[in-house]
């Protein structure tokens, strides 16, 4: 049996750290935005001390560039597996749809802060993280293009943009007597209603 290096244990407890320090910052930034949080915060929320996040993340801004550059990469990544894995282009919408209602209902506070705090960014920071939006989209686009082929990708985009809207934003306004809608209540709502969106014919 093959042991793992201290050095692979190091760094797997190093990344398991930083993904702490992550979802606690998406909690945290979510409930009293960015600036309002500090590395102390951040670092009792995960479990160590405030001068300990420096080991990880330089400063306050570079944890949120993290955060919102990780999940525009693990969408991006995510979405092109979908893709791969599901030729049929009705079949491959329809999984990234599931994907996209994944993502909106298990992590609603990283929607919230990207709503809200990606101007705290720096420009490069910012830049950064569009790129992988975009090439997001461009994942959504090219399936929609052939479930309607000759319809101009500007149009395309544009339901791929109103699709993220409904999914991104449902789980946070939907409410049943005053709470929240669960999520094997509002999963099959947002999966429907965002394929009719995605496939009625154009004009």
């Amino acid at each position: 049996m093959t042991q793992r290096s201290p050095v692979t244990q190091r760094s797997q407890a190093k990344e398991s750290r930083r993904r702490a320090l992550l979802a606690a910052a998406a909690s945290l930034f979510a409930v009293n935005g960015f600036n309002r949080v500090s590395l102390e915060d951040l670092g009792s929320a995960a479990g160590v001390s405030g001068p300990a996040v420096y080991r990880h993340f330089s400063g306050k801004q570079a944890v949120l560039a993290d955060l919102l550059t990780t999940v525009s990469q693990d969408l991006l990544e995510g979405g092109r597996r979908v893709v791969a894995d599901n030729p049929d282009p009705a079949v491959a919408l329809r999984r990234l749809v599931e994907f996209q209602v994944d993502f909106a209902l298990g992590k609603p506070d990283v929607i919230r802060v990207q709503d809200r705090d990606l101007s705290n960014l720096s420009e490069q920071d910012q830049s950064a993280v569009r790129t992988l939006q975009r090439s997001y989209v461009e994942v959504w686009v090219e399936v929609l293009a052939l479930i309607h082929p000759g319809t101009d990708a500007s149009e395309l985009r544009m339901r791929a943009h109103a699709t993220f809207g409904l999914i991104n934003s449902t789980p946070h306004s939907v409410r049943s007597h005053g709470r929240k809608m669960a999520s094997r209540t509002a999963r099959p709502l947002l999966e429907t209603m965002a394929l009719a969106a995605l496939t009625v014919p154009p004009d």
